[in-house]
């Protein structure tokens, strides 16, 4: 294992997040600034300006993690949803920029990379991360392993269609898993109730506005005991439950961390995860129990598993 240390850059549709990260995956230092998310070339110009801003004679790479289709081989991020990217050859213009190895992975996989060296899913050797904010993203570590697929594309999960002629995703499909067990659909849900609802406590912490509803303003009415938001994050739950065990049934791994935003909710979705995600496996008491446990890193572990990989697949042995 190498002594270096590796810069992690996470590259989200509103903000830049690099991290100068040691092999332990602690985090020697850190900065941020806005992703200029319409423009090609700024957000390359902002990523190597982060880098440089943390870089010292310590660092011996840079990985990179970003949402979309990123072929891993060629450096090449094919498709970003929420970024200007369309067959940008990433990992070589910031290495070119910087002089140093670059690695370019999707950020579900490079998260879920970093909770299995330094987090929730330390000890394992097959684990699925569950991303859970706005969309439904996912990584897949498959006996000791990051899966990666013939092209890289692995682990995009949250595109299931689980609901035909459901809500219109962002991938131009109908009915995604994401859209009705993600962020997005606490939002939606949480905005109808208050417009149906108005004396509800939704509908109060807004000040009768059905626009101003959050998944944050539902989980805190949840917490104050409204049986309408409660019963949202009940159903999002359950619908989240389902559909990871589904992925438990085809990939069979010993433990599910579940990461992103929506986990701020805590039991009141993750307990009916739980349930429904028992009730859906098959086999149930016929197979090892395989638990659904938090992630550690928070929002961390995208760059630290990116810088990880860096420092394990471009330096270890060098």
């Amino acid at each position: 294992m190498t002594d270096r240390d590796a810069i992690g850059i996470d590259v989200g549709g509103t903000k830049i997040n690099a991290f100068r990260v040691a092999s332990d995956g602690s985090i020697r230092e850190r900065a941020t600034r806005p992703t200029p998310a319409d423009d090609t070339e700024a957000i390359l110009a902002e990523m190597a300006a982060l880098a440089e801003e943390i870089r010292d004679e310590r660092v011996a790479a840079v990985g990179i993690g970003a949402a979309g289709l990123v072929d891993t081989s060629a450096g090449v991020m094919r498709f970003s949803p929420n970024l200007a990217w369309r067959d940008v050859p990433v990992r070589d213009r910031v290495r070119d920029a910087l002089g140093i190895p670059v690695l370019l992975e999707n950020d579900a996989s490079a998260a879920a990379y970093g909770e299995w060296r330094f987090g929730a899913g330390r000890g394992v050797r097959h684990l699925l991360l569950v991303t859970v904010g706005t969309g439904i993203g996912g990584g897949v570590i498959a006996d000791g392993r990051l899966s990666r697929g013939a092209h890289g594309f692995a682990g995009d999960i949250g595109h299931i269609i689980v609901e035909p002629g459901g809500p219109l995703c962002g991938c131009g499909n109908l009915g995604c898993w994401e859209q009705v067990a993600a962020g997005q659909t606490i939002d939606r849900l949480g905005r109808e109730a208050a417009a149906e609802h108005e004396h509800s406590v939704i509908a109060r912490l807004v000040g009768g506005d059905p626009a101003l509803v959050t998944g944050e303003i539902v989980t805190e009415a949840a917490e104050r005991g409204d049986v309408v938001a409660i019963r949202i994050l009940q159903r999002v739950g359950r619908r989240l439950g389902e559909g990871i065990a589904g992925f438990v049934n085809a990939i069979d791994p010993e433990v599910v961390v579940i990461g992103g935003g929506a986990i701020v909710a805590g039991d009141f979705l993750l307990g009916p995860a739980r349930e429904a995600f028992r009730e859906a496996l098959e086999g149930t008491d016929h197979r090892p129990e395989v638990p659904l446990v938090p992630a550690e890193l928070g929002n961390d572990a995208g760059a630290i598993g990116a810088a990880a990989l860096a420092l394990d697949e471009l330096v270890a042995g060098d």
